[in-house]
């Protein structure tokens, strides 16, 4: 090498001896076809991929949908097919009606769905006068008092008991005349207790009694009263908790109290500082200050007086009060969502149709002949025929569920 050069330099091999340069070609696996080899991460490849399960479905629905589409050659034979193709769209329409249904009733049905009714409630009194003695029965005057009632144009078969309407009932009688340890009848609400059809109070006595009911809801969901002050800044008196929490939040976002930097605090205006006694706070911190601003509802209190004229044997008060029922399409909805009778008969039929149309596939070839021609037109309209009562029976059925669905819609609107 002449003095003054430089050795010409070799093409650096890196990586482990005896192995390929990092960068080249890997060397096959003894035994695997290169398709088999994956040269990026070097690990072996699944023939086919598995799609995921929802992915599977939707592929057999498509070619069940496709299963049933008519091939050309049998349309170009029977021209009455194309009533067939329109009600194959029919179906498709009506499958997907029925299917965005479910979804809305899967969604509503996770919501109480109640409807306001009046509840009649009958209060009336009866009097036993003393007997004299000699005579059979009481020798003590006493009177009755029953407390009853019922829902007004109740449409449902089944009657509700009156008792379940209630979580507690109180009467007070004047305290004066029966004294402190005698004067109140309460019932109230247990685990166990069994519904009745009415209340009733019997005590000795021979005069007018004032009386006092005091009747608590039993509301589902339960229900709170708001402190005054933040009942009147929501326009909420008496509503569940979740109502509540929703009015609260519509008060914050109109009058634009939410940090805007920070998004999880709110910025009390005047109003809320007196209220929840602090100038900011997170909405996590909400359920909590707000659950010392919510109190029981208020009572129903109905005043009465027990009447011992004798002259008037029974007397009634009836006085209408507004509760809560569940709304009679729950139950519809949660047989729609639990009945799977129609379903296995539209499979059924599915399956027939499919089996009528692989039937006449193959044999839908054109035919070389008039007499063919019209043999071949003679058979596929007997054919069509039974292809048509088919498809019609699944439509019928497909269609019985566009009665609740009807129903829905016109609640809604």
């Amino acid at each position: 090498m002449p003095p003054g050069s430089r050795m010409p330099m070799a093409g650096l091999q890196v990586g482990p001896p005896g192995a390929p340069p990092y960068g080249a070609a890997s060397p096959m696996r003894p035994g695997l076809p290169q398709s088999m080899m994956d040269p990026f991460r070097k690990r072996l490849l699944t023939p086919q991929a598995q799609p995921p399960l929802a992915t599977q479905r939707r592929g057999v629905k498509r070619r069940k949908m496709a299963d049933k589409v008519l091939p050309q050659r049998i349309r170009e034979l029977v021209p009455e097919s194309q009533a067939y193709m329109d009600l194959l769209a029919f179906e498709r329409k009506l499958d997907q009606t029925i299917a965005r249904k479910r979804m809305e009733i899967q969604e509503a049905i996770k919501k109480p769905l109640t409807q306001k009714r009046k509840l009649r409630i009958y209060i009336s009194n009866t009097f036993t006068p003393a007997k004299e003695e000699g005579e059979g029965g009481e020798r003590v005057a006493s009177w009755e008092l029953r407390v009853e009632g019922k829902l007004l144009e109740d449409p449902s078969k089944q009657k509700r008991k009156f008792s379940s309407f209630f979580k507690s009932l109180v009467i007070e009688l004047d305290k004066e005349l029966y004294g402190p340890d005698n004067h109140l009848v309460e019932w109230h609400r247990l685990p166990t207790t069994q519904e009745t059809d009415g209340f009733q109070v019997k005590r000795p006595g021979d005069v007018n009694v004032k009386c006092t009911l005091l009747l608590m809801l039993d509301h589902q969901p339960p229900q709170y009263k708001l402190d005054p002050r933040l009942a009147r800044l929501l326009g909420v008196h008496t509503q569940t908790r979740a109502s509540i929490m929703q009015a609260l939040w519509l008060y914050i976002k109109h009058n634009k109290l939410q940090d805007s930097h920070e998004k999880e605090y709110i910025n009390c205006n005047r109003y809320f500082r007196q209220i929840f006694n602090c100038v900011r706070m997170r909405f996590s911190e909400i359920p909590m200050k707000l659950a010392g601003l919510l109190q029981h509802p208020d009572p129903i209190i109905i005043n009465h007086t027990i009447s011992v004229d004798p002259n008037d044997q029974k007397k009634t008060a009836c006085y209408d009060i507004d509760v809560e029922v569940d709304d009679p399409l729950k139950a519809q909805m949660s047989n729609f969502l639990a009945s799977t009778t129609n379903q296995q008969e539209i499979a059924s039929l599915d399956a027939k149709v499919g089996g009528a149309l692989r039937r006449r596939g193959g044999a839908a070839a054109l035919p070389c002949s008039r007499a063919s021609a019209r043999a071949a037109r003679r058979g596929c309209t007997t054919w069509w025929g039974e292809l048509g009562v088919l498809f019609w029976g699944h439509t019928d059925t497909a269609a019985s569920h566009t009665h609740l669905i009807t129903a829905l819609d016109t609640r809604d609107h």
